[in-house]
């Protein structure tokens, strides 16, 4: 098993991520949560099915309070005691990777629940947090802060890291609120945060903490890796230490994340008027190794599921929600979908139930998973949909600038000068007949993925033939195809010259 992990090249590989709480995915009747051993049959199983690559757990690390999903954390070396043992966990993990996932866990070194029988005042003194409040006190989370700059603190917490990569068999870790490390003045007023030794707002220690931590898992875990949860434009994050970076394999794209989802919600009527929303990333998509988060933190605290932020009719909300997710799959970078997400699921999550996996009783709910395995399918067979992913060589616009319709036509790239994909959005409930694009060389498009089939409760309008190439120069290209756009559809297109 170890060495199937060593094998897998995280940036050079499809990467599509099921984002799990353990305690609320799946209950029994008595509304009591699974334990480890009988969630790993099923998860597996059901990550096979919709074949997703990996899975991340909010952390399993121990927590008094359940509501916290694990972010209060006061057992830093044990699993939680919910759901079984330590070897109970083991069992989970080395099932999934029997079954060919990767795990991936939450981290959470950035605060530490301020319990009396926890980290705080341990030995009778502050050897942990900082005594000073104004930097050993977050007041978003009314938790303790590490003091970065103690050797015992850096000791601690690398240690633990490299012990659930070690014991547990880990193949990566997501390092919750990196930006809450970074910055002394994190959720502060004036007054209320101490300078550096320089007069800034950078947190010195804590960079070295990060830099030193990123260094150490990849000396001793090179499979392994390390990803940040980082939502401002800290520059490189991804980026190795020794040319001045954080040290990080992938960083959270939480830009693209606001921007796609504030583009989602507006009625097509006026998506016109915010073509920039879904074109500003590539301005910076390759400044980091991204990864597309679509998390938990955007379906709770009264934000809506994501199928319930779409505009229109229902017919319109599952179309939208498709296309958001065919969006997701075109753009260079890693996939990561919070759980229920990939059926609709039209409440909110809460930890304290289980997922509405009746829904799939009704047949809308049953296409938009069909969609997201196909989806899956098509991205982890397709190299030019992983490939050069953080490499401007994987990606070209053919036009995004057809604001008036909505539309955006690119091209995906992987290595051969043949392996291309043409992806097509259509925002609007507008089918578009007789649209051409360019395309760049002559040959069959055959299109290989619509979201409007009617496999996916589409409408079914498409291209069911191959569209031969004309020698009419478009968008810049020697060549061109006319098409029929689908509304509030995503089509994939590939050539067989």
């Amino acid at each position: 098993m170890d060495q199937g992990r060593k094998r897998h090249d995280f940036h050079n590989s499809p990467v599509s991520i099921y984002e799990v709480h353990i305690g609320s995915w799946r209950r029994k009747l008595d509304n009591s949560s699974l334990t480890y051993r009988e969630l790993a049959p099923l998860l597996a199983e059901y990550l096979r099915e919709i074949e997703f690559t990996h899975v991340e757990f909010l952390p399993v690390m121990e927590h008094p309070f359940y509501g916290s999903w694990g972010y209060q954390c006061t057992g830093y070396f044990a699993p939680t005691s919910r759901y079984g043992t330590p070897q109970d966990f083991m069992y989970l993990v080395d099932y999934l990777h029997q079954s060919n996932i990767g795990v991936i866990l939450d981290w959470v070194p950035s605060h530490f629940a301020t319990d009396e029988f926890a980290l705080g005042w341990f030995d009778g003194t502050h050897i942990y947090e900082h005594a000073d409040q104004r930097q050993g006190f977050h007041p978003d989370w009314g938790s303790h802060i590490f003091n970065y700059g103690r050797n015992e603190v850096s000791s601690f917490l690398i240690s633990n890291a490299l012990y659930w990569l070690d014991v547990f068999h880990i193949d990566g870790l997501r390092v919750d609120a990196v930006a809450s490390m970074l910055y002394l003045d994190y959720s502060r007023e004036d007054g209320e945060w101490i300078p550096n030794a320089y007069g800034g707002r950078e947190n010195l220690e804590a960079i070295g903490f990060l830099r030193k931590f990123n260094e150490v898992v990849y000396e001793k875990y090179p499979h392994a890796q390390t990803m940040a949860e980082e939502s401002t434009d800290w520059p490189m994050v991804s980026k190795p230490t020794y040319v001045g970076g954080l040290g990080f394999g992938m960083k959270w794209d939480m830009g693209w994340m606001h921007d796609t989802l504030e583009y989602m919600k507006n009625d097509p009527v006026y998506r016109k008027f915010h073509q920039d929303q879904l074109t500003f990333r590539m301005l910076y998509a390759y400044h980091e190794n991204f990864i597309l988060p679509l998390s938990h933190d955007e379906v709770v605290h009264g934000k809506g599921s994501l199928i319930a932020r779409m505009p229109g009719d229902d017919w319109q909300k599952f179309a939208n929600l498709r296309l958001l997710f065919g969006h997701m799959f075109a753009q260079p970078g890693k996939k990561l979908l919070f759980m229920g997400g990939e059926f609709a699921q039209w409440a909110e999550w809460h930890h304290e139930k289980s997922l509405d996996w009746h829904l799939l009783e009704y047949l809308p709910h049953r296409r938009v998973q069909s969609w997201l395995k196909n989806l899956n399918h098509l991205y982890v067979n397709e190299p030019a949909l992983y490939l050069n992913e953080f490499s401007h060589e994987g990606f070209e616009w053919i036009d995004c600038c057809d604001s008036d319709h909505s539309i955006f036509t690119l091209i995906r790239k992987g290595n051969g000068p043949d392996d291309k994909i043409i992806a097509a959005l259509n925002f609007t409930p507008v089918p578009r007949y007789d649209y051409r694009i360019g395309v760049p060389y002559e040959g069959a498009w055959t299109e290989i993925l619509n979201s409007d089939s009617h496999e996916f409760g589409g409408g079914g309008i498409g291209n069911p033939q191959p569209v031969h190439s004309d020698s009419i120069s478009w968008h810049g290209k020697p060549f061109s195809i006319n098409l029929a756009l689908p509304p509030l559809a995503i089509i994939f297109l590939k050539c067989k010259k």
